[in-house]
């Protein structure tokens, strides 16, 4: 069970929910006290304990009845031992029956966990091999139902599916060696194929789970900053929820910043102070607590093909350039232009992304070539970047099939505080076509894949982390 609720907080915070490790602990508290039996007792001991906003229960809802029933449908295939299959369909008579259910129980201890598991009929092995085997792939690139048959061959491989080929080849064998007339030894054989077929089924029906999962946190994460075509009323509404989310993490900030605790006792001036009341330190004097606010370089990519997305989070980081100490802005298609003045004149922060996404500082016409504008930025703005700087690039790394030079990027995080690659791409495409996004990620401090406003948001957590937080 331990292992089950692990994966159903993994599902949650992929769909947004917040659930801490501290929270799955509480959950699988009340979980061994009211037990699995009462369906609705145990659904109120995890709400309870993993959602914390009233928003979030119908997700919780939705994932439950998704993960706690639909998993086990997952598995019905496997639902009776072989070796009583056999003796009550009364295929085999006499030694056939003797010598076949024989061979098969020898051979059982042989073959890999999971060929054991399916002749055996045992479902809570199999559905623990596959939460082990989930727990170590990345279902990140998991949005399209072609995907279901890749992803299930990686889990079924990755739970050790890798012998069942040779398991099958083991116990054909077997049989074969058993003695068995030729009709007896077909029929058997062909039930021995069938229960390790149910396997790949279960692979499948299980990945298709984690789809329906994954789809449920994409509605909830709202809609896609991308979205090609994108009508009028749509992008005023994402523009929109940007600002907000902009204002909200502004006054986070105030709110941090007042609730700061002062600095360190300042001994010498607190004695100095109290010296009419005998030293005796009755007003306490602190040292001044330096503010200290991040640099931000930022470098957008505006060709045509992240136009959308780059006009969004230029609209997000002008919103964001009051808390900041400096912010310098550079967009690039082929050629590097800095639109700084552009954000710093402009008092509409709409028309500021427009004026930076408009082609009137870099040439739009060409095919996007980071290497030549990572080379440009290297050789004329390098001197930008300095140990407090947050470098912030934004683009779908798609090179045209030019050389990537991601070696600026080694020498910029060097001289930079962080280095954070905001890519509109899910991870999925990385290296597909002229996707360079698999040499870029080695040499950054973070890539993000910022598809949807809750994307987004955990962006700006981490560049404003919540109280408490480390930046």
């Amino acid at each position: 069970m331990e292992a089950r609720l692990v994966e159903f907080v993994r599902l949650l915070r992929g769909s947004g929910v917040r659930a801490s490790a501290a929270e799955l602990t509480e959950a699988a508290r009340a979980a061994a006290l009211v037990g699995v039996g009462e369906r609705s007792a145990f659904r109120a001991a995890l709400r309870s304990t993993l959602v914390k906003r009233a928003l979030d229960v119908p997700v919780f809802d939705q994932l439950f009845d998704l993960y706690f029933s639909a998993l086990g449908r997952a598995l019905e295939a496997v639902d009776q031992a072989l070796l009583d299959e056999i003796e009550r369909s009364r295929l085999l008579e006499g030694e056939d029956l003797e010598r076949a259910l024989e061979a098969l129980s020898a051979a059982l201890h042989r073959i890999s966990p999971l060929a054991r598991a399916a002749l055996a009929g045992d479902q809570g092995t199999l559905a623990r091999l596959f939460q082990r085997a989930a727990l170590e792939l990345d279902f990140s690139g998991l949005v399209m139902a072609a995907q279901v048959s890749f992803y299930a061959r990686r889990l079924l491989s990755a739970a050790g599916g890798g012998t069942l080929q040779h398991d099958r080849a083991d116990l054909d064998q077997a049989l074969r060696t058993a003695g068995l007339t030729p009709r007896g030894l077909a029929l058997v054989t062909a039930r021995v194929g069938e229960a390790l077929d149910r396997i790949e089924e279960a692979a499948r029906r299980w990945v298709e789970l984690e789809a329906r999962a994954r789809a449920i946190g994409r509605r909830r994460a709202g809609p896609p900053l991308a979205a090609t075509p994108i009508s009028q009323a749509d992008r005023e509404r994402v523009e929109t929820a940007v600002r907000r989310l902009a204002e909200r993490l502004k006054a986070r900030l105030q709110r941090r910043e007042r609730s700061r605790r002062r600095g360190a006792l300042h001994v010498r001036r607190t004695l100095r102070r109290n010296m009419g009341l005998g030293g005796l330190p009755a007003t306490l004097v602190f040292r001044k607590k330096q503010r200290e606010r991040p640099d931000v370089v930022v470098l957008c990519d505006v060709s045509d093909s992240v136009r959308n997305v780059s006009r969004l989070m230029l609209l997000f980081l002008y919103t964001l350039q009051e808390i900041f100490q400096r912010v310098r802005s550079f967009v690039f298609v082929s050629e590097v232009g800095e639109v700084t003045e552009v954000f710093r004149e402009e008092r509409d922060p709409a028309r500021a992304a427009d004026l930076a996404t408009a082609g009137k500082v870099v040439s739009l016409a060409g095919n996007s070539n980071y290497g030549k504008a990572l080379r440009l930025f290297h050789e004329r703005h390098l001197g930008a970047v300095g140990r407090r700087t947050t470098v912030i690039v934004i683009g779908d790394g798609r090179t045209n099939y030019f050389p990537p030079e991601a070696w600026v990027l080694r020498e910029v995080q060097r001289k930079a505080r962080r280095v954070i690659w905001i890519c509109p791409e899910e991870r999925w495409a990385w290296g597909s076509g002229d996707s360079e996004m698999p040499a870029y990620a080695r040499e950054v401090d973070r890539v993000a894949t910022v598809t949807t406003l809750a994307d987004l948001e955990a962006v700006a957590d981490h560049l404003v982390p919540r109280e408490g937080k480390g930046g």
